[in-house]
């Protein structure tokens, strides 16, 4: 088997890491070019052939035209009254229904508040003058952007210099220096805290979906109270006398907690309110930092005690825009989610008038991608009965996950051309935040899928589990947004009504290692007495805590973050994934560029498609751009040997790492490139999406470091720079300095081969020879079917994550050596 370019390469020739970094954005700038079939990106549409003058014209008609609509949202009566209850109070907690447009207007009702002013200091820098609205999804804020962009007759973000309205997500920033309503995740205003905690930037920060309580939301809500609580006991000088103001948002009724929350009586010095930044030269203006001087004091101010302070917060509840909606529930339970989805569909295509888009709710992208498979199948086969043709409407069947490429969700809001029926098969991803036009038929699956975290065993159990009632009646809500509409719900009434209330929130089943992390960032002491909505379970914090100091993160004497620490918040990564990556800029391991690739491959979903399940989604392709049947689609252990090209012995990460090398490639037709192989094109350009990002994030670093001009010491853990070459491998082999490297992020998921000796086992005496036993946690592991190491027995093994499904699994396995494991700890 002929090893990879990348494999391949003489270990002993020294490339500068930032040469080898600019070489690799410039491969993705060309491989980029569209290759084969592409769908066209909305953002280059026929306007932008425009002229600027024209483009313009054009832009201001177009938001004329969707003036009359915005009048209709039940919110834009409700405009004045919003106003007035911020001018009285600096945070209004607002309850309104999906659909009502108060994702959309707020901050367009927001942003021309005397309030909400820009201010320039003397020395030239700006303050406020911007409202952020987060989003729990990527795609919301990428869609919602879009559309307050088109009411305001904007460009959109980095489009254009005098871009009002732009948004900010992981590995995707399209703003502009004009940008004045800034849609991004809760992630990425986090992110932001990090570098400005005061958030200068921003006049109002409105949070959205709050009901959905994820971990992210819940920080987001205890710093904000914070800041709120630091403004009014008169450190709003460091704001440079700007306000803020804070709009909680929720599309259900239950916001007594929130506002408890806001109301109560809490001490302002839980947390010192330091940047967590001892050295402003570690950052710079692209990283966002915004240099001010010391006198402006981005720093927080030392923890001193504080008078608790009173924060009344301002309610209102606007009810929202609703259609009648029939709810139809199976007569018997349902045994397979997929064929009753299937068999649903037909029957409504076959029965239902025109317009009547359909949505439906399935678990995950798995059961989405089957799903979809069948029904493209489907469609195909109408389209050859000329009968069935001249008298159904088209198909036109998209997917909607969170893996799925920005550009790829976006066309679920293109309009639907005529006579065709548009099938959204989605996760729960289309529950709330976006709102779907020509959507008259929901069906419901009743599950969705959620990993829930076992602290004890350091396992993720990824699991289908039944729904919230409060879901239920979010998603069957979504078919009477524009008219009267159906929802199927694939369960029995009875069912329903032995559903949970509300969802349980997110820390409370997560792994925390990213909410500690994060909290020890901004110089948090003691944990647990934080203000929280939700205060997380011990064993979690302990756990995460524990993972943290594994990660060399943590201090473990005083328990406070380090400089790595540090290095590793301010990337927009999960922990274990960016302390791998400063690792690899390291001589000892000079491997970062490959690491780039293997970290954006596991910074997605899984890139290999089920060889058996993509076969129909393969044939329906095919077929529908009019090859003949074989053409395109080789039988299947054609393409599982074709794939096989890319399998490395030493495990997983490095056949990541040849399957990448060799999608960038490809120059001819990726997306057949990808069908031949079953790998998900989908996730592939994903996967470039997030290599770009992370050659520029390492770029920037090591323009950084060239400017201090000082030269750190490495200190042994392969994070420092330099020429030294003391920290060397005795083995120059590429392929053994990734796999060292990735332990520095992965030794805390090292699991031993457990061997049966003379009958007695070394290990838990119910496992026998094959399975292998977690150095952390004794546990009992085995290597998941999908690895290439399934069914070999190796020393030791590494794992991305251990993950429980019908048992204790290692997914993305590596084989290591055991002296590896005790250097890299």
């Amino acid at each position: 088997m002929a090893p990879s370019r990348g494999l391949e390469r003489d270990a002993g020739v020294n490339i500068k890491a930032d040469d080898r970094l600019k070489t690799k954005l410039q491969d993705h700038r060309s491989s980029a070019r569209p290759q084969g079939p592409t769908y066209v990106n909305l953002e280059h549409n026929a306007v932008s052939t425009l002229t600027s003058t024209g483009r313009k014209g054009a832009l201001k008609e177009r938001a004329k035209q969707l003036l009359a609509g915005r009048q209709k949202l039940p919110i834009w009566n409700h405009q004045d009254e919003i106003r007035a209850k911020l001018r009285q109070s600096d945070i209004l907690l607002l309850v309104s229904e999906t659909g009502s447009g108060k994702s959309t207007q707020i901050p367009q009702f927001l942003v021309n508040e005397k309030w909400c002013h820009l201010k320039t200091l003397p020395n030239g820098k700006k303050v406020g003058g911007c409202i952020a609205i987060t989003q729990p999804r990527r795609v919301a804020a990428i869609s919602l952007a879009r559309r307050v962009a088109e009411e305001m007759g904007s460009p959109l973000g980095s489009s254009s210099p005098a871009s009002e309205v732009g948004y900010s997500v992981r590995f995707d920033n399209s703003t502009s220096p004009s940008t004045r309503i800034k849609f991004l995740t809760e992630g990425m205003l986090l992110q932001e805290m990090l570098r400005d905690p005061w958030l200068k930037e921003y006049s109002a920060v409105v949070v959205d979906e709050v009901h959905e309580r994820g971990v992210n939301v819940d920080l987001v809500l205890a710093f904000l109270r914070q800041l709120l609580e630091r403004c009014r006991g008169g450190d709003i000088s460091k704001r440079k006398g700007v306000g803020m103001k804070v709009v909680v948002m929720s599309a259900t009724a239950d916001m007594e907690k929130i506002k408890d929350f806001f109301d109560s009586k809490a001490p302002a010095d839980l947390v010192t309110m330091s940047s967590g930044i001892t050295n402003t030269g570690d950052l710079t203006a692209e990283d966002g930092w915004d240099g001010f001087s010391d006198d402006d004091t981005n720093t927080r101010p030392k923890s001193t005690p504080t008078p608790s302070l009173l924060i009344q917060a301002e309610s209102l509840f606007i009810k929202g825009r609703r259609y009648p909606v029939q709810i139809h529930y199976s007569q018997q339970p349902v045994a397979d989610i997929i064929e009753a989805s299937l068999e649903r569909i037909t029957n409504i295509h076959k029965r239902e008038p025109l317009p009547g888009d359909i949505l439906v709710f399935m678990t995950g992208q798995e059961t989405v991608d089957s799903l979809l498979a069948l029904v493209e199948q489907y469609g195909v086969s109408i389209h050859k009965d000329r009968e069935l043709a001249s008298s159904l409407p088209k198909l036109l069947v998209l997917p909607l996950y969170a893996a799925l490429p920005s550009h790829l969700q976006q066309r679920i809001f293109e309009h639907t051309p005529k006579f065709t029926r548009k099938v959204i098969i989605a996760t729960n991803i289309a529950e709330t935040s976006i709102t779907v036009p020509g959507v008259r038929h929901v069906i419901d699956c009743g599950k969705s899928k959620r990993r829930i975290f076992r602290p004890s065993l350091n396992l993720d159990s990824l699991l289908t589990t039944p729904i919230s009632r409060s879901s239920a009646n979010q998603r069957s809500g979504r078919a009477g947004r524009d008219a009267p509409g159906n929802a199927y719900r694939l369960y029995t009434e009875a069912e329903f009504y032995r559903l949970a209330v509300d969802t349980e929130p997110e820390i409370l089943r997560c792994d925390l290692s990213q909410l500690v992390i994060t909290l020890k960032s901004h110089d948090v002491v003691d944990l647990k007495d934080f203000p929280l909505l939700t205060r997380p379970p011990k064993r979690a914090l302990e756990r995460a805590i524990m993972s943290l100091l594994q990660l060399q993160a943590l201090d473990p004497t005083s328990g406070q973050i380090t400089a790595l620490g540090r290095e590793i918040s301010l990337l927009p990564l999960p922990g274990y994934l960016a302390r791998i990556l400063l690792a690899s800029a390291a001589p000892k391991y000079d491997c970062v560029d490959e690491v780039i690739d293997i970290v954006s491959a596991l910074s997605v979903e899984n890139i290999f498609l089920n060889i058996h399940a993509s076969q129909p989604l393969a044939a329906a392709q095919s077929q529908q751009s009019g090859s003949a049947e074989g053409d395109d689609e080789q039988p299947q252990d054609a393409r599982l040997r074709l794939r096989r090209q890319f399998y490395r012995r030493e495990g997983d990460h490095l056949t990541l790492l040849a399957t990448v090398q060799a999608y960038v490639e490809e120059n001819v037709d990726r997306k057949r490139w990808c069908e031949e192989r079953a790998i998900n094109h989908r996730a592939m350009q994903a996967v470039m999406d997030v290599r770009k990002q992370l050659t520029g994030l390492m770029m920037m670093r090591r323009k950084r470091e060239k400017r201090q001009c000082v030269r750190t010491e490495p200190d042994g853990d392969g994070v420092a720079n330099g020429n030294d070459n003391h920290h060397k491998n005795d083995s120059s082999d590429l392929s053994v300095r990734i796999l060292r490297c990735l332990l520095t992020g992965l030794y805390p998921n090292v699991a031993r081969l457990s061997t049966v000796v003379n009958g007695a086992s070394k290990g838990p005496s119910f496992l026998g020879g094959g399975q292998y036993i977690t150095l952390s946690t004794n546990q009992a592991i085995s290597i998941h079917p999908s690895s290439v190491l399934f069914g070999k027995k190796v020393e030791a093994i590494m794992s991305s994550e251990f993950v429980f499904t019908t048992k204790a699994y290692a997914r993305c396995v590596s084989a290591v050596q055991m002296v590896w494991v005790a250097d890299a700890t």
